[in-house]
C-alpha cells in the first residue's frame, strides 16, 4: 500500500511559464524608468529649443544657412550681455527694470563726451562704461542701503536714466565714430562676429565665477534665504552692491556694441530690450524667488528668443505679434517652473 504524503504541494504545470512571463515584463519596466531618469536630466529649456529649432528648418528654408545662423548670434548679442547681468541680480531675488535705459543713457553719454565736448575717443569710451556702472552702483546702494524694494528702485533709475539720455541731445541721435569702433561689429574671427565672441567671453567669465569662486557661489546662498545667509557671516549688502554694479556695467557694454552696429547713438536704443532680457533670464530656468538658475540655462533662453524672433521675421510674422509669442513663451516657462518645483519638493 503507497503512502502519501499530504505536506508534499505537487509542482504547478504553469509556474515556469508564469516566471518566464514575469522577468521580459520587469525588464522593460526597468528600461523604461531608465529612459524616463536620463530624459528628465536633459534641460527643459533644451528640449524645446531643439524643437522650435526643428520647426523652422522646414517652415523657412532660409534658416539653417550659415549667413542666418551668425546673424541671429549678431542679433542677440546685446541683449545676451544684458542677461548675465539681470541672471545675477535674480539670483539674488532681486530684478532690474533699468537695463535698457542705462544702455541709452551710457551710449549717449559716451557719444556726447566724444562728439560735443571732443575728448579722445578711448576717454569718452571709458567714460561711457563708468556712467553704465554708476547707475547700477546707485541700485545697489538703493537696495542695500536704503532698504527700498528692487523693483522700485530700478523703477527709479530706469525713468531717470531714460530722461538724461533724451536731455542730453533733445532726443537727437549722434552718428560718426572711429573706424575701428565700427569693425568691433562688422568683422569676424574665424567666421565669427567679434560681437558673438565677446558675448561667449562674458558668458564664460561669470559661468566660472559662479561655479569656482565663493563670492559667485555666495549669490545662490543668498538668494535662497538672505536672513540665514547674514547670520552665516555673508556679506549681504556688499554681494548686492557688486552685482548690481556688474548689471550696469554690462548693460554699458551691450550699448557700446549697439552703437557699433549702427554706427549711431540712439537716446531710445534699449527701450524695447527690457522684455527680451527678462524673458531670457526666466526661459532659461531661473527662478524669479532667488537662488536657482544657471549661465548655461540663460545661453539656451537666449538661443530660444534669437531663432524665435528670427524665425518670426523669417516667416514674415507681423511685428506686432511677435511681443505676444513672447509673452506666451515666458507664462509657459514660469508654469513649468513652478510644476517642475513642487515636483522635486
Amino acid at each position: 500500500m503507497a503512502i502519501v504524503d499530504r505536506n508534499v504541494t505537487p509542482p504547478r504545470p504553469d509556474s515556469t511559464p508564469a516566471h518566464s512571463e514575469i522577468a521580459p515584463r520587469s525588464a522593460a519596466s526597468g528600461n523604461t524608468s531608465r529612459v524616463r531618469q536620463v530624459m528628465s536630466q536633459i534641460p527643459g529649456p533644451l528640449i524645446g529649443l531643439i524643437v522650435i529649432f526643428v520647426a523652422l528648418s522646414f517652415l523657412s528654408q532660409y534658416f539653417l544657412t550659415p549667413r542666418n545662423l551668425l546673424n541671429i548670434l549678431s542679433q542677440v548679442s546685446a541683449v545676451g550681455v544684458m542677461s548675465v547681468g539681470a541672471l545675477l541680480i535674480i539670483l539674488l531675488g532681486g530684478i532690474d527694470l533699468s537695463v535698457g535705459s542705462v544702455l541709452a543713457l551710457s551710449s549717449m553719454s559716451m557719444a556726447a563726451m566724444y562728439k560735443m565736448a571732443g575728448w579722445p575717443f578711448e576717454v569718452a569710451l571709458l567714460a561711457g562704461l563708468v556712467v553704465g556702472a554708476l547707475v547700477g552702483l546707485i541700485n545697489g546702494i538703493l537696495t542695500a542701503y536704503g532698504k527700498l524694494q528692487p523693483f522700485i528702485a530700478t523703477l527709479a533709475t530706469m525713468s531717470a536714466a531714460a530722461g538724461l539720455a533724451l536731455f542730453i541731445t533733445n532726443g537727437n541721435p549722434i552718428t560718426g565714430f572711429p573706424d575701428w569702433f565700427i569693425a568691433i561689429t562688422a568683422t569676424s574671427i574665424l567666421g565669427i562676429p567679434i560681437e558673438g565672441v565677446i558675448l561667449v567671453a562674458i558668458f564664460a567669465i561669470a559661468a566660472f565665477w559662479l561655479k569656482f569662486r565663493p563670492s559667485g557661489r555666495a549669490l545662490y546662498a543668498i538668494g535662497g534665504n538672505e536672513e540665514v545667509a547674514r547670520l552665516s557671516g555673508l556679506p549681504v549688502r556688499r554681494a548686492k552692491i557688486m552685482v548690481y554694479t556688474i548689471a550696469g556695467l554690462l548693460a554699458a557694454v551691450a550699448g557700446l556694441l549697439v552703437t557699433s552696429r549702427l554706427d549711431s547713438a540712439q537716446p531710445t536704443a534699449g527701450a524695447a530690450d527690457l522684455l527680451n532680457v527678462i524673458a531670457v533670464v526666466v526661459i532659461g530656468g531661473a527662478s524669479l524667488s532667488g537662488g536657482s538658475g544657471s549661465l548655461l540655462g540663460t545661453f539656451v533662453g537666449l538661443l530660444i528668443i534669437g531663432v524665435l524672433n528670427n524665425g518670426m521675421s523669417l516667416l514674415n510674422v507681423s511685428a506686432n505679434l511677435q511681443p505676444v509669442v513672447i509673452g506666451a513663451v515666458i507664462a509657459a516657462a514660469v508654469l513649468t517652473d513652478r510644476k517642475s518645483s513642487r515636483r522635486h519638493s
